[in-house]
């Protein structure tokens, strides 16, 4: 079928968006390159003349910013593994189990996603102390190895399997156990991949934990350590934009190589139900 003008001028006004919102992240991957004398100069100029790629070695030099995104890369990823874990099993309970108050259980579960999360950051970081969890990998992901959004959304999504399915198993002898592991497990593989994705983001970009239950530079996540090179009177501006291209690179690659999982999580059925 041909275009039709209404097409053209969608297009159009998405690739006009489009460009503008790259805009601010083709900026920063050209201030990444530029002296520190270049960054306020004005007028301001998209590229540089004297294009400074020691900036990339630099980054690793002046902050221990390597172990920073290898401390992000450990949290981001055992997170993301944990809550897979632990919401698939409470979201096979609430949607394919029957038991007496299931529907009242889940509605007090998923109040816990109208709580603010400045609610409880000090009561988890008292606890945290206590235990002895500062500066500790425990002390970064336990507090997030559960989660009453993913338990939502892959709630939803089970609810769409056909029930008849499921007896069909319960009758041939399958106990929860196997229909959980055989048949569950890969008919949700697109909402799994939805939750990986939105659980890794939010760990990758997660300062205010990490910020106050670490104060070992050995422990800082990139985000913090990148929070290190601003200071109140001065910024070294061209190291921040690098430290912060080389951290984008890693949510670019979960997003490219789970981003057929993650429309699908979406659009076939992680938000419905029956």
């Amino acid at each position: 079928m041909g275009k039709t003008a209404t097409d053209w001028v969608l297009f159009v006004v998405l690739l006009i968006g489009a460009l503008l919102m790259s805009g601010p992240f083709v900026w920063m991957i050209a201030t990444s390159f530029k002296p520190a004398a270049d960054v306020f100069q004005f007028p301001p100029t998209l590229f540089t003349a004297d294009p400074q790629v020691e900036n990339y070695v630099r980054i690793f030099t002046t902050i221990p910013f390597g172990r920073a995104m290898a401390n992000s890369l450990v949290v981001s990823v055992l997170v993301t593994l944990l809550q897979l874990i632990t919401c698939s099993m409470a979201a096979y309970a609430f949607a394919c189990l029957r038991f007496r108050g299931r529907e009242a259980l889940f509605l007090i579960y998923l109040a816990a996603l109208m709580v603010p999360s400045q609610v409880t950051l000090i009561p988890n970081f008292i606890l945290i102390k206590t235990l002895g969890w500062i500066d500790t990998y425990q002390g970064l992901i336990l507090p997030y190895a559960f989660s009453s959004f993913g338990t939502f959304l892959l709630r939803q999504y089970l609810k769409s399997i056909p029930a008849e399915l499921l007896e069909a198993a319960r009758i041939d002898g399958a106990s929860h156990a196997q229909i959980y592991l055989t048949i569950v497990l890969p008919l949700a593989k697109p909402a799994l991949g939805a939750l990986a994705i939105f659980t890794f983001v939010a760990q990758w970009n997660n300062f205010l934990w990490p910020l106050i239950t670490t104060t070992k530079p050995d422990m800082q996540v990139a985000i913090v350590a990148l929070a290190t090179l601003q200071c109140q009177y001065n910024s070294d501006w061209p190291l921040l934009m690098t430290g912060s291209v080389i951290a984008i690179v890693p949510v670019l690659l979960v997003f490219v190589f789970g981003n057929r999982a993650f429309i699908a999580g979406l659009t076939t059925g992680a938000f419905g139900g029956r």
